[in-house]
């Protein structure tokens, strides 16, 4: 399984958002890895099994999910990694007009 994991629940229609694009980024900007949510809004395997302990970002590419008018074109949500062993989840509850986040199991 991937160190870093993923998924988009679209709060607003009460459902998984499926096939959404996620990059994995350094916190200075470099790429990880990329992938797209399957129909589950999730991605299990974004990126490695181990990473450097750091800042990471993953950003999300909404604009292309909610569409071009979307008030959230883009979200970047950046975490700290302190073991680099350790599984990290980090899942993005998503509507029209806002966004939440938390550090998931």
């Amino acid at each position: 399984m991937s160190l870093v994991t993923t998924h988009i629940l679209d709060t607003a229609a009460g459902r998984p958002a499926a096939d959404v694009g996620v990059r994995l980024e350094t916190g200075a900007g470099g790429p990880v890895a990329e992938g797209r949510t399957d129909a589950d809004g999730r991605i299990r395997d974004l990126g490695p099994d181990t990473l450097e302990p750091g800042v990471y970002r993953l950003v999300f590419d909404t604009g292309a999910y909610l569409g071009p008018d979307s008030f959230f074109p883009e979200v970047t949500l950046t975490f700290r990694i302190a073991d680099g062993t350790e599984h990290h989840h980090v899942p993005l509850l998503l509507s029209p007009f806002a966004y939440s986040t938390y550090r998931g199991s």
